[in-house]
């Protein structure tokens, strides 16, 4: 009986050993069948410097090549515009003819105004013969002297109706002069607003003369900081045809009031030397206006801030090994798409400008430019 007991007990041991290196073997093999967990990608962000492009602080304004001197030309009469000898685009020079009226109807009108010339010189001829007579008569006492003045008087209407009759006529022919438009200076036609066989009203323009005398670049300043700009503050004028070549400039005028519905002020910027000569009528460009150099103050675009735990404002900035961490920052009064602000950051660090709403703190990421280049975090770029 003891011999049995003994050789269940060493069965039931043998059973479970076998029972428990089954299960190790399964735990081994699952084991071996699970790959390692892939390490996280790095996540592509944009990044800019604090300012600006290459930390300048600058605010762009889009703007449109304009002449400086841009005149609208009309009729100084109305009629029937019979001929059209330029059209938009076409290089003028001063006296040229551009267009031209019917002159029928002037031409006639200047006709009478020498008709009626005539018969005023001839009742002033016919007058002047009968003070001479009426003189003569006076001085044998043979008239009376009311007669006399009778006849100074009659003169003196009909020499009247002469000069009137004389600056009628020269109405007139300026008037039928007038059926031609010619250029008043050297330029280029920029707009046409009408077309032969059309009838105009004096005064109507019929085309737009940007002169020759020079280029400038039209834009509109904020309301809210046109306090910051000011006549003869230099600029740079970048063309959207010629991306990275940036042209001298200065603020030529600013408008004295707001426009009503865009509340924004008209400025012109003046190109200087060889930049007026290298830009075309029309041409997209966008002027770069220098800020004031502020240590303390710097700007970011708008899509940089972010929440932090507490609620405030706060950028990401990438660290030396491509790691994000928040930076709180305080943030000034918005613009179109910047905003100003303080804190623990420096001019040459890199911040997140777009999707940081995606990012965590640590995280690796690869940063990269506008054009999308890749770009190497500064080991420098550390908070003050």
């Amino acid at each position: 009986m003891g011999s049995y007991l003994a050789g269940l007990q060493t069965t039931r041991g043998w059973r479970l050993l076998q029972r428990l290196a089954l299960v190790g073997s399964i735990a081994l093999l699952g084991a071996c069948g699970q790959d390692e967990a892939p390490a996280e990608a790095a996540r592509p962000v944009l990044v800019v410097h604090p300012g600006g492009p290459n930390g300048a602080n600058l605010s762009a304004f889009a703007g449109e090549i304009r002449a400086r001197e841009e005149s609208p030309l009309s009729f100084r009469v109305g009629g029937n515009l019979v001929r059209r000898l330029v059209d938009a685009g076409d290089a003028v020079k001063r006296g040229d003819v551009l267009a031209e009226l019917d002159p029928g109807d002037l031409r006639l009108q200047a006709q009478a105004a020498q008709a009626q010339l005539n018969a005023a010189e001839a009742e002033l001829a016919r007058a002047s013969a009968d003070l001479a007579r009426y003189a003569t008569l006076a001085n044998q006492q043979l008239v009376s002297r009311s007669a006399l003045d009778a006849q100074n008087a009659a003169h003196a209407a009909a020499a009247g109706q002469v000069r009137a009759a004389r600056a009628q006529l020269d109405v007139a022919r300026n008037q039928a002069g007038y059926t031609q438009l010619r250029a008043p200076r050297d330029g280029v036609i920029a707009t046409r607003s009408a077309e032969a066989g059309q009838t105009v009203a004096a005064g109507q323009p019929i085309f737009t003369l940007a002169g020759a005398s020079g280029r400038e670049v039209a834009i509109a300043l904020p309301e809210s900081r046109i306090r910051e700009f000011s006549v003869g503050q230099p600029v740079l004028v970048e063309l959207w045809s010629a991306p990275g070549k940036r042209m001298p400039g200065t603020i030529r005028e600013i408008s004295a009031a707001a426009d009503p519905q865009a509340r924004t002020y008209a400025a012109r910027v003046a190109l200087a030397g060889d930049a007026a000569q290298a830009v075309e009528l029309g041409q997209s460009a966008r002027v770069y206006v220098p800020g004031k150099t502020n240590t303390s103050i710097l700007r970011v675009p708008l899509s940089a801030l972010q929440r932090n735990a507490g609620g405030g404002t706060a950028v990401w900035r990438v660290a030396a090994d491509n790691t994000v961490h928040l930076v709180a920052v305080r943030a000034g009064p918005f613009s179109e798409d910047s905003v100003p602000v303080t804190g623990n950051l420096a001019t040459d660090a890199w911040i997140v400008a777009a999707g940081g709403h995606l990012l965590r703190e640590g995280q690796n990421v690869q940063p990269v430019d506008r054009e999308n280049r890749p770009v190497a975090a500064n080991a420098s770029a550390k908070v003050r």
